[in-house]
């Protein structure tokens, strides 16, 4: 086990001494609180995480072994820098019509100020991730191809809905409407801008994988080299999407815990390493193939989420309930599977013993 994790051992305790060193720098004596709220938002990363893991590891069994070296070490630090920290700079800027610097002088200098600009923006960020998220539970369940059903009277009626061109598009477009017509007259456009910015940047995601798993299909062997290869990129900008939509939630509700962004961007990152971590012990170890419904309760507790998503642009929605629900699912499928694994290896038992 210290061989997934050693990693994430060492990015805690450097975050953790980073912590400290900057509750000392903003205000004499404050470090080992700091440092307490950095650990205690790792730890909630990685409680509100579980479903998100199963995920990429499902993407990451289809990739290069270079690929999935890729996914720790450029990975980490685009979820670290990218959607941590800057992606929400980004946001305020462009909702809060202020440019980027002066943002990131707000949000190191003035914490309830930025804490108040985000909080302005909530609506549109989980509206993104929420229609991201849920054409990602939509296209799983919806495919008349897949064999393998867990909540067997509600996912075999789903699987057949592919057959309606587009269906999955159609549900998103129209909860998307239902949630703009909720929100504040003020947040209307752009809940509208957010959410289709979300769909369109998934189906662009999948249209692209799709292309190049065509592709891949071709006899040429330097073409299929390029094609695989741009299967990598593509795979791995999937899974950066995938995480981002995840990290949202995690981000705007950290805030509850603490206003200074390095704090949280410092614990969140914490919990970002320990989920990648143990997708790639999940994947070497191959746990996807052995409790076969996994990636079903992982796909429900990303239906739950996104619903939540888009809920939480009206009401708020604790931490707690978000993440109890996701665990909840993949628990369930975790169970449900051993119980599988158990039943064939007593049938098999059986026939053996009759034979």
């Amino acid at each position: 086990m210290l061989k997934y994790f050693l990693g994430s051992y060492i990015v805690t305790a450097a975050g953790l001494i980073g912590s400290y060193f900057w509750g000392e720098h903003v205000h004499n004596g404050s470090g080992l609180q700091c440092a307490f709220i950095a650990l205690v938002l790792g730890i909630l990363e990685v409680s509100l995480s579980f479903d998100n893991a199963v995920v990429n590891a499902m993407k990451l069994e289809k990739m290069t072994e270079k690929w999935r070296h890729r996914f720790i070490t450029w990975g980490i630090a685009i979820a670290v820098f990218g959607m941590r920290f800057l992606f929400p700079i980004l946001v305020v800027s462009v909702f809060a019509k202020l440019s980027m610097i002066e943002v990131f002088k707000i949000a190191t200098t003035n914490a309830d100020k930025y804490a108040h600009y985000l909080h302005l923006t909530h609506a549109p960020i989980v509206t993104f991730g929420g229609m991201f998220l849920m054409l990602l539970f939509l296209n799983y369940f919806f495919n008349h191809k897949k064999d393998v059903h867990w909540i067997k009277f509600i996912e075999m009626p789903l699987s057949h809905l592919d057959h309606i061109k587009g269906i999955e598009i159609i549900i998103s477009l129209l909860l998307l409407l239902g949630t703009q017509s909720i929100v504040p007259q003020e947040q209307k456009f752009s809940v509208l801008i957010s959410g289709i910015s979300g769909i369109i940047t998934y189906l662009t995601i999948e249209g692209f994988a799709h292309f190049l798993e065509k592709h891949e299909e071709t006899r040429m062997a330097a073409y299929a080299q390029k094609s695989i290869a741009g299967a990598g990129l593509v795979s791995f900008i999937y899974l950066e999407l995938i995480d981002a939509s995840f990290s949202l939630d995690g981000v705007l509700g950290a805030f509850a815990l603490s206003k200074d962004i390095i704090i949280i961007t410092i614990g969140l990152s914490i919990g970002a390493m320990f989920v990648r971590s143990l997708t790639i012990l999940l994947v070497e170890k191959k746990t996807l193939a052995q409790f076969l419904y996994l990636e079903h309760g992982a796909h429900w507790a990303i239906g739950a989420l996104a619903g939540l998503m888009l809920v939480s642009t009206v009401k708020e929605i604790p931490e707690v309930i978000t993440g109890s629900i996701g665990l909840g699912f993949i628990l369930a499928a975790f169970i449900s599977s051993i119980i599988h694994n158990k039943k064939r290896a007593n049938l098999i038992a059986e026939e053996n013993k009759n034979s």
